[in-house]
């Protein structure tokens, strides 16, 4: 049997903002220091502190947007620690994150440097659980006043003249839970205090996230779309994909059984089923989708790496990591109306991240390689699909075989993206492309998949999962037939 996808390339569904491929840099174990921050006086080669290969391997993927500095670091971090000369800048204590001792040097403008070498935009999560309405507006204003005021003249003092751009705004994280534990109704009210002192200063326009919903707390939405939807441009939502039966043990990232690679499959789709029903809210208030639904954590979470500090959340990545990268995105694509902003968690050496570095070594993970691949969608209209698909079955339970998303960009190409999750078979894929003489195209694709379940990148062997061209697809009837090898993600492209 084949699986059959129809994709009506003449019919759009609305644009694929590039801000679904963000990313997420949290004070978290080595993923700012070591893995982006390494000082100026480094021996690893960097750019006034930043490491140069991390910064080209990340502009590589067109990395849109970065959000900073978490998490759960954001709610007890004090911006006002982070400036001035690094020498007199106050130590404190990561009491969420291994209990280390941050040095705050990298602060907010080391910060905002990054993201100008990245060309990206700089997205800044506030400080509501620990910190004063004061403080949060004076960051602001600290960051995009250009004219005379205490802040202002302060930026200029510690060497930064002209204000920075700042587009994206987070009024706290997680207040249902390490930013505070509080009861939505009171959230939502603080919401409404906090965000009234986010001012736009001249040209400066502030897009304000209100932090939203664990995962299937429909009940927080309710509650912040009811109380406070006018007030704000975003609602974020969290949910990570965790195969273990309990946060105690969430499943090991390479030692894992057929068993948790399903189990991790049918966690990855849950995600549909959430933007769904949070959506559905959201209209109830929203009906011209006005706000976006920002996503700005998700990915795998399994234990950390043995031997490896618990509070530092360090884990390998494999082929399966890939595969949640690419459902994720293709679910996101199916949602580009409500779906605004993304931030995969997280970005250097912190759970599904994109890089690993030991010292001056550095590796691309799997998951980097789907990001690569799926940068083709970025800004491009994204295309009606229909389809029948084969079941992937394992102990009883079924699951789609296969997740399909596609799109055209400006230029008239198309791009399919096609996921077979099952471990163990190939998929046949019989693609009709509406409105496309396929006989009259050229075709070509990438593809990334491994021979085994647990296969990730080491040090010692960087390359063993990577993209390859990918040769599986034929013209047949003015149809493309497609053969998907087991745990793979394809990108083709119609031009």
């Amino acid at each position: 049997m084949a699986s059959n996808v129809i994709i009506n390339t003449d019919i759009q569904k609305g644009k694929i903002n590039k801000n679904i491929y963000g990313h997420f840099a949290e004070h978290l174990g080595r993923c700012i220091y070591e893995g982006i921050w390494v000082g100026e006086d480094s021996p690893i080669p960097n750019t006034k502190g930043i490491r140069n290969d991390v910064l080209a391997a990340l502009k590589n993927i067109k990395i849109p947007l970065l959000r900073w500095p978490g998490g759960c670091f954001a709610d007890e971090y004090h911006w006002k620690d982070g400036i001035g000369p690094k020498e007199k800048r106050k130590r404190m204590v990561n009491t969420h994150w291994g209990g280390v001792v941050e040095n705050n040097h990298f602060g907010t403008h080391e910060f905002m440097l990054l993201c100008e070498l990245l060309e990206c935009e700089p997205y800044i999560c506030g400080n509501v659980g620990s910190g004063t309405v004061q403080e949060m507006s004076e960051w602001v204003e600290y960051m995009t006043f250009e004219g005379e005021s205490p802040m202002a003249n302060w930026r200029r003092e510690n060497g930064r003249d002209e204000p920075w751009k700042l587009k994206y705004f987070g009024v706290g994280n997680e207040n249902w839970g390490c930013g505070g534990n509080m009861r939505p109704e009171y959230y939502a009210d603080l919401y409404r205090r906090y965000q009234t002192y986010v001012r736009n200063y001249g040209n400066n326009k502030v897009y304000k996230i209100a932090g939203g919903a664990n995962v299937d707390d429909y009940y927080w939405t309710e509650v912040l779309m009811k109380n406070a939807h006018w007030l704000m441009d975003g609602l974020s939502l969290h949910y990570y994909t965790v195969p273990g039966d309990t946060w105690s043990d969430k499943g090991s990232a390479v030692d894992f059984a057929e068993d948790e690679w399903f189990i991790t499959m049918k966690k990855a789709l849950r995600m549909d089923d959430l933007v769904t029903k949070h959506s559905t809210i959201m209209d109830k208030y929203d009906p011209q989708k006005r706000v976006g639904m920002i996503i700005d954590e998700w990915g795998t979470w399994f234990n950390v790496e043995p031997g490896t500090n618990p509070g530092f959340l360090y884990q390998q990545n494999t082929i399966r990591d890939a595969l949640v990268a690419g459902l994720h995105f293709n679910i996101f694509h199916h949602h580009c109306d409500r779906v605004q902003m993304t931030n995969i968690a997280q970005t250097v050496n912190v759970l599904q991240a994109m890089i690993l570095t030991e010292g001056e070594k550095m590796i691309l993970t799997p998951t980097y390689h789907v990001f690569d691949m799926y940068k083709v969608h970025q800004e491009a209209e994204f295309l009606e699909v229909n389809s029948s698909l084969d079941t992937y079955e394992y102990n009883g339970e079924k699951l789609p075989q296969v997740s399909v998303s596609a799109s055209k960009n400006a230029e008239g190409k198309i791009h399919i993206s096609l996921c077979n999750i099952d471990h163990q078979n190939e998929a046949g894929l019989d693609l009709d492309l509406r409105g496309v003489n396929v006989v009259d195209t050229k075709v070509s694709g990438t593809i990334i998949t491994a021979e085994t379940m647990n296969a990730h990148n080491t040090f010692e062997k960087p390359n063993v999962v990577k993209p390859t061209k990918f040769t599986g697809v034929t013209v047949e009837n003015n149809k493309l037939a497609i053969k998907l090898p087991a745990m793979s993600v394809v990108t083709l492209v119609i031009e």
